[in-house]
């Protein structure tokens, strides 16, 4: 019950200064003429979403590192003191403003220097890459363990290979997270309740400070949402896109979830693995599609759905994927 309280108080910390910080943040990216360029080949309807403010991921960034790193450091130090786990929340950060890092490089790109692409995909790759290498060596260093957590089944070593796989597992998982962010709302939304949900089993198996870390990634993206919600007064980027990617890949490997990050991220790889679909079946076919346009979600707004009721729908789901990986956690894990 206590864990709540803090979780919960860490939560709103991180709204409230995202949410501040957006009444002020806005009008500057206004004045920097920082605005979002639509590309021709998304849905018509979109060109009406020119110029409103891109970066907009800088307001919940800032709010979560440090809403994050004071609970985790406050509650630490009443506590008991700093362990491994307070260690790995640091880490996580480290890994997201990586990734951060790397969106904010490719909306300069795109946005003061006017390449609508940014940067190239193989520019992304090797940095996110590099990225994932750095975080898996800091992880390394504070516990040497190859492991990864199978429900009903306990832990399977992996050896030499867990550092490969879970590279690649991360890269794509902060790429899809990128994919998700195609409509107002959409990419937050989705990102509240995985983090919601990844809070709720770090406080199942006694991880407190990623629980407080996932909380305050909750009230981040709350606080953002009050300025992303349909229609947005501003984008969060790829800053905030690849971010959210990296927090949503640390909070899981911390808590050697890796396999249930891939149910609880289910919504974000369909996105991902929608436009690879489409992109493969195009080439094959020389022409024909299988979805009316990539990602998934602008496939459901050619059908005629509201981006509205694409947020709702996409939330739920991931929701039930959330809370099928809690009770695999209170039923097939705990206690393994």
């Amino acid at each position: 019950m206590e864990l709540g309280f803090w979780a919960f108080g860490t939560a709103i910390v991180a709204f409230l200064i995202t949410a501040v910080i957006g009444k002020y943040l806005i009008p500057f990216l206004h004045k920097l003429n920082f605005g979002q360029t639509i590309l021709e080949i998304g849905p018509k309807w979109h060109k009406n979403k020119q110029g409103t403010p891109t970066m907009g991921g800088i307001m919940f960034i800032i709010g979560i590192v440090i809403a994050a790193t004071a609970g985790v450091l406050i509650y630490s130090f009443t506590h008991g003191g700093m362990d491994s786990v307070s260690i790995f929340v640091f880490i996580g950060l480290i890994f997201a403003l990586l990734n951060g890092a790397i969106g904010f490089i490719d909306d300069y790109v795109k946005v003061v220097k006017k390449r609508n692409l940014g940067l190239t995909a193989k520019q992304k790759l090797v940095l996110q890459f590099l990225a994932a290498a750095i975080y898996l060596f800091l992880m390394y260093l504070c516990k040497d363990d190859t492991r990864i957590l199978i429900p009903f089944a306990g832990y399977v070593d992996l050896g030499f290979f867990y550092y490969i796989i879970m590279a690649v597992v991360m890269v794509g998982i902060v790429n899809a997270v990128n994919l998700t962010d195609g409509i107002d709302g959409l990419d937050g939304s989705i990102t509240f309740f995985a983090s919601l949900f990844m809070m709720l089993i770090a406080t199942v198996i006694e991880y407190n400070a990623n629980a407080l870390f996932a909380a305050a990634v909750a009230g981040g993206c709350l606080g953002f949402l009050v300025w992303n919600f349909h229609p947005a007064k501003c984008f969060m980027g790829d800053t905030g896109s690849l971010f959210l990617g990296g927090i949503v890949c640390a909070i899981a490997v911390a808590m050697d979830m890796q396999l249930l990050l891939l149910l609880i991220a289910l919504m974000y790889l369909l996105e991902m693995f929608s436009v690879m679909l489409q992109v493969t079946y195009f080439k094959l076919t020389h022409g024909k599609r299988i979805f009316k346009m990539s990602p998934i979600h602008h496939h459901f707004e050619m059908c005629g759905w509201s981006e509205m009721k694409i947020v709702c729908v996409f939330s739920a789901f991931t929701a039930l994927c959330g809370l099928a990986a809690l009770l695999l956690v209170i039923f097939g894990i705990r206690g393994v």
